[in-house]
C-alpha cells in the first residue's frame, strides 16, 4: 500500500510534466479499439461513454492523489470511443456484389496503382441498374486498356465499362487489411477497366474542384519543364500529384530509405516553413524602418503560417499533409505566443490534435514514423546543446547532419521494417547526401519557383529544382544498386510493434532511470520476439486459385503469374524479395499444373485450381487430405479429407496452415479479421443485369478482382 501510495503521490508532484504522455494514453485507447475482434455495440459504448465522464469527474474534482491516474484512464476511454464514432462516422455504401458494366463518376483523384497504372477515383457514382442506397459514394478504377478517349482531368465527369468489386480482405490471416484501409478512406468499391475513358460533362466548378485542377495543372507544368523522373519528383514535392512517379523511381527510394521524400510530410512542411520564415525575417531584417519598429519574428512566422496553409490547400488535405501541417502549425503558434517551437509538449499537442480528427492514423506508418522521428529528434539533440560549443563550428553543421539522421534513422527503421519488410541498409548514407540537397536546393527552389510564377520568371528556380531531384534520384537509384542494400525482413507477430513502441516512447520520454531501463527491456524483448516469429507453412488465397507453401529455399508458388498484389505481399511478409516466377520454380509442390500435392508433417495437401480441378479433385479425398480448390466441391460428403472449395473460401477468406509440434493447424483470414464494419456483409444485396453476382464482404473472391 505505500509503494502504491508513493507512486501516486509521485505522479501528482510531475503533473506538469506529464503532458507527452497524454497522446500515448490516448493511443492505446484507439489502438485499443482497432484490436478488437468484435465491433463494440451500444450497450458496451454507453458503459464507455459513462465510464469516461465518471474519470473526466474524477481528474477534473477528485483528490489529488487519483487526477493524474483518472486522467490517463478517462485518455485511454476517449480513444477507443473517438475510433468507434469515426468508424461510424465515415461510413458510406460498400458494394455488395460483382459488378461489371457501365461506371459514371466525377474525378476526384489520380494516382497509380500497384501495377503501375493510371487510377483514378470517383465520386457521384452511378452504376447501371443498381439502386442509390446500394451505390458507393466512391469507387477506384484502374485504367488498363490501350490509350484513347478522354485524358482524365479533375472534376470532369466520366463514363467507361469496368469491373468492380467490394475492397478485399486480408491475403492472409493478420495481414495488411485493406477492407479497413478503403473504409476510412471512403471507397465502396475498387476495380479496373479495359475501355477507353470518355468525358460526359466538363469539370465542375467549386472550390474544392478548383484547387484540384490547380494542383494538377501546376503538376503538369513543372514536368513539362523539368524532364523525366526528375520532373514526376518535383512536381510530387511540390503538388502531391505522384500520378508521374514510376514504379520503378519508387523502388530506389524505397530501397535508399528516401521514400519520405516523395511523400509530403513533416519534413516537407518544415522545410518549407523554415525557409520561409528564415527569408521574411532575415529580409525584414535589411530594412531598419521594419526591424525596429515591428517584431519580425513574430510577422515571419504568420507569414510562415500562411504559406503552410496555401501548401495544404495545394497538395491536398491528405493525412500525411494534414498531420504535416498541425505539426508547423502548432511550431508557429508556439513562436507566435512566445514558447519553444519545438518541445515535446508542442508535438504531443500536434499528435492529440491528429488522433482526435482522424483517430485512424495510430495504425499507418506515417503517423508513427513522422512522430516517431520527431520525438528521437528532441530527444538527440538534448545534450547536443551541451556538446556543441566543443564541436569546430565548422563542423557543427556537419555533425548536426549525422545525429539528426542517426536519430531518425534508428527511431524509424523498425517501424518501417514491420510495415515494408525491408530495412535500407545504407540508409543512412543516403539521407546524408539527400537531406541536405532537400533542404537547401529543392525546396528553397520550388518556393522561389512558385512566386516568380505569376510574373513568368519561374524557369531558372525550375531548372535548379530539376537538377537537385535529379541528383536524389541518381543516388536513390546508386544506393539501391549496391550489394546488401536492402535487408528483407518478415513481418512480426501482432502486439510486436505496438510493444516496441511502447518500450520506445518510455525509453526516450520516461522520467527516472527505472522506467527508461523498462523500455529499453521491452524494446529487446520485442526485437527478441520479432527475430523468433514462424511464417505459415502455407498459405492459400481467398479464391483458391493461389497457394505457397513454405519449401527449404523459401515459399514456392503454385502458379509463375496471376495474383500478384496477393503473391507479392506473401512474398514480403515472409522477408523474401524474389520475384513470383523464381519463387514458382522452387521446390515445393509436386505434380501437373492445376493439380498440385505436398505433404506438411504427415498430412497431404492439395491445391486444384483451373477449369475442372473439381473433378481433379474428387479422388484425392483420403487419408485426412487437406484439399483447396478453385471450384465447388462436386464429389460425395467429404468424410477422409477436409475441403476448402471456392464457397468455403469466400466464407474463410484466404487460409494459412501453420505447423507447430508436429501439429498442424488451420487459420482464416475471416477469424482474425474479426466482426468489424469494414468487414460485414454488405446491407443491400443484389443482382445486377451486367454480370454482378451476390457476393458476401466475408469471403471476397480476387479472381480477376481489382487491384487495391
Amino acid at each position: 500500500m505505500r509503494a502504491v501510495i508513493a507512486i501516486l503521490e509521485a505522479l501528482t508532484a510531475a503533473r506538469g510534466r506529464l503532458m507527452p504522455w497524454a497522446p500515448v494514453f490516448l493511443s492505446l485507447g484507439i489502438g485499443g479499439y482497432f484490436a478488437l475482434p468484435v465491433e463494440p455495440g451500444g450497450k458496451a459504448l454507453a458503459l464507455a461513454v459513462a465510464l469516461a465522464i465518471g474519470l473526466g469527474a474524477v481528474a477534473l474534482r477528485g483528490p489529488d492523489l487519483l487526477r493524474v491516474p483518472a486522467l490517463g484512464l478517462f485518455l485511454i476511454a476517449a480513444g477507443l470511443l473517438l475510433g468507434a464514432g469515426r468508424a461510424r462516422m465515415v461510413e458510406e455504401p460498400v458494394l455488395g456484389f460483382r459488378y461489371y458494366g457501365p461506371i459514371e463518376g466525377r474525378i476526384v483523384a489520380i494516382d497509380r496503382s500497384f501495377s503501375d497504372q493510371i487510377r483514378l477515383t470517383l465520386d457521384r457514382v452511378v452504376l447501371q441498374d443498381t439502386e442509390p442506397e446500394r451505390t458507393p459514394a466512391r469507387v477506384r478504377v484502374a485504367l488498363h486498356g490501350e490509350e484513347g478517349g478522354t485524358e482524365p482531368h479533375p472534376g470532369t465527369t466520366v463514363i467507361l465499362t469496368g469491373h468492380l468489386s467490394p475492397p478485399e480482405g486480408p491475403v492472409e490471416p493478420g495481414g495488411f487489411d485493406f477492407q479497413r484501409l478503403a473504409w476510412f478512406s471512403g471507397l465502396g468499391a475498387v476495380g479496373y477497366t479495359r475501355s477507353p475513358v470518355l468525358a460526359l460533362a466538363p469539370p465542375e466548378g467549386g472550390l474544392s474542384m478548383w484547387i484540384f485542377r490547380l494542383r494538377m495543372t501546376i503538376s503538369s507544368a513543372m514536368q513539362s519543364r523539368i524532364p523525366g523522373q526528375a520532373g514526376a519528383f518535383a512536381a510530387a514535392l511540390m503538388t502531391g500529384d505522384r500520378s508521374g512517379v514510376a514504379q520503378a523511381t519508387n523502388d530506389a527510394l524505397r530501397g535508399s530509405n528516401l521514400s519520405h521524400l516523395i511523400s509530403i510530410s513533416g519534413l516537407h512542411m518544415g522545410l518549407l516553413t523554415g525557409f520561409v520564415f528564415a527569408a521574411c525575417r532575415y529580409g525584414m531584417a535589411l530594412i531598419p524602418p521594419l526591424a525596429l519598429r515591428f517584431d519580425t519574428k513574430k510577422i515571419a512566422a504568420v507569414l510562415a503560417l500562411l504559406a503552410a496553409g496555401f501548401y495544404l490547400m495545394l497538395a491536398g488535405p491528405g493525412v500525411a499533409t494534414r498531420r504535416a501541417f498541425i505539426m508547423a502549425a502548432v511550431m508557429l503558434l508556439a513562436v507566435l505566443s512566445d514558447r519553444r517551437a519545438i518541445s515535446l509538449r508542442s508535438v504531443a499537442i500536434a499528435a492529440m490534435i491528429v488522433l482526435i480528427l482522424e483517430p485512424e492514423s495510430l495504425i499507418e506508418p506515417g503517423f508513427q514514423m513522422s512522430f516517431g522521428a520527431t520525438v528521437a529528434l528532441i530527444v538527440a539533440f538534448r545534450p547536443w546543446a551541451r556538446l556543441q560549443p566543443r564541436v569546430p563550428p565548422l563542423l557543427r553543421p556537419v555533425a548536426m547532419l549525422v545525429l539528426s539522421s542517426m536519430a531518425a534513422g534508428m527511431a524509424t527503421a523498425p517501424i518501417a521494417a514491420a510495415h515494408f519488410n525491408r530495412i535500407a541498409e545504407y540508409g543512412l548514407l543516403a539521407n546524408l547526401v539527400a537531406v541536405p540537397l532537400m533542404g537547401t536546393v529543392v525546396m528553397p527552389a520550388g518556393v522561389i519557383a512558385a512566386v516568380l510564377a505569376p510574373v513568368g520568371l519561374a524557369e531558372p528556380a525550375l531548372w535548379v529544382m530539376g537538377q537537385g531531384t535529379a541528383i536524389i534520384l541518381a543516388v536513390a537509384r546508386w544506393i539501391t544498386s549496391l550489394d546488401g542494400a536492402v535487408i528483407a525482413v518478415p513481418t512480426p507477430a501482432p502486439g510486436v510493434l505496438a510493444l516496441l513502441a511502447l518500450g520506445g516512447v518510455a525509453a526516450l520520454i520516461g522520467e527516472g532511470r527505472r522506467l527508461r531501463i523498462a523500455g529499453g527491456v521491452a524494446v529487446c524483448l520485442a526485437l527478441g520476439v520479432w527475430s523468433g516469429v514462424e511464417r505459415p507453412a502455407l498459405l492459400v488465397a481467398s479464391d483458391g486459385t493461389m497457394a505457397g507453401i513454405m519449401g527449404p529455399d523459401g515459399r514456392a508458388l503454385s502458379k509463375p503469374r496471376g495474383a500478384g498484389f496477393v503473391t507479392k505481399s506473401w512474398l514480403e511478409d515472409d522477408g523474401d524479395m524474389a520475384p513470383q516466377d523464381l519463387a514458382y520454380m522452387r521446390p515445393g509442390f509436386s505434380g501437373e499444373a492445376g493439380a498440385l500435392t505436398a505433404t506438411i508433417g504427415g498430412t497431404p495437401i492439395g491445391h486444384y485450381f483451373g477449369k475442372g480441378s473439381a473433378l481433379r479433385a474428387a479422388g484425392a479425398c483420403h487419408d485426412g487430405a487437406i484439399l483447396f480448390l478453385s471450384e465447388p466441391w462436386q464429389g460425395a460428403k467429404a468424410v477422409n479429407c477436409t475441403v476448402y472449395d471456392l464457397e468455403k473460401l469466400r466464407q474463410t477468406g484466404a487460409v494459412a496452415l501453420i505447423l507447430r509440434h508436429g501439429n498442424l493447424t488451420a487459420i482464416h483470414a475471416r477469424d482474425t479479421a474479426g466482426d468489424r464494419l469494414w468487414n460485414r456483409p454488405a446491407r443491400s444485396r443484389g443482382k445486377s443485369r451486367f454480370g454482378g453476382q451476390k457476393f458476401s464482404m466475408s469471403g471476397s473472391a480476387r479472381q480477376g478482382a481489382p487491384e487495391p
